[in-house]
């Protein structure tokens, strides 16, 4: 099979953000080797909900598993940190670590548990800014908007500030 670009946003709010960004990208690159790329960190509010600020990051591997066994080796990971639970029908709740599929080549999923491109990219300022850093030109396979185009046309204002920090 031909390896893809695997596109993952990491994120966390509890605990030691910091570590838990490393051990969750340490655990990944066990699976997947070296990131092609990686994103500076990046502190933000919490979307949807009231929490504490979360510390994010995108990061690209290569992969030639399916696209269900990529999420399933994600899932498995945010477990083993410690995640206990699943935010549903936009219900979002504080966490550990959250690792989200964001765009796995220009493949198009849409199924009961998996959907790629991620549903809410355009949307979400704290996705597109670690995004805009590392593949700006990367054509969003829906839309066919850059990343770039993506972040300059988003409505979201929250508040992103990039860190002095780097894994």
């Amino acid at each position: 099979m031909v390896k893809k670009a695997l596109v993952l946003l990491l994120g966390g709010n509890v605990g030691d953000r910091l570590l838990y960004l490393k051990k969750a990208l340490d655990l990944l690159s066990d699976q997947w080797g070296a990131p092609r790329q990686i994103s500076s960190i990046y502190e933000t509010a919490a979307w949807g909900f009231e929490s504490a600020d979360f510390y994010n990051l995108a990061v690209v591997f290569n992969s030639d598993l399916t696209a269900k066994e990529c999420l399933l080796i994600t899932q498995k990971i945010e477990i083993e940190l410690g995640r206990t639970s699943k935010s549903t029908d936009g219900n979002y709740r504080a966490r550990v670590m959250d690792i989200d599929i964001l765009f796995y080549g220009l493949d198009i999923v849409d199924t009961e548990f998996l959907i790629i491109p991620h549903a809410r990219i355009e949307e979400r300022r704290f996705v597109l800014e670690p995004l805009k850093e590392i593949i700006p030109n990367f054509k969003h396979p829906r839309s066919g908007k850059s990343i770039e185009e993506l972040w300059q046309q988003c409505p979201d204002i929250s508040r992103i500030k990039k860190l002095n920090e780097y894994l």
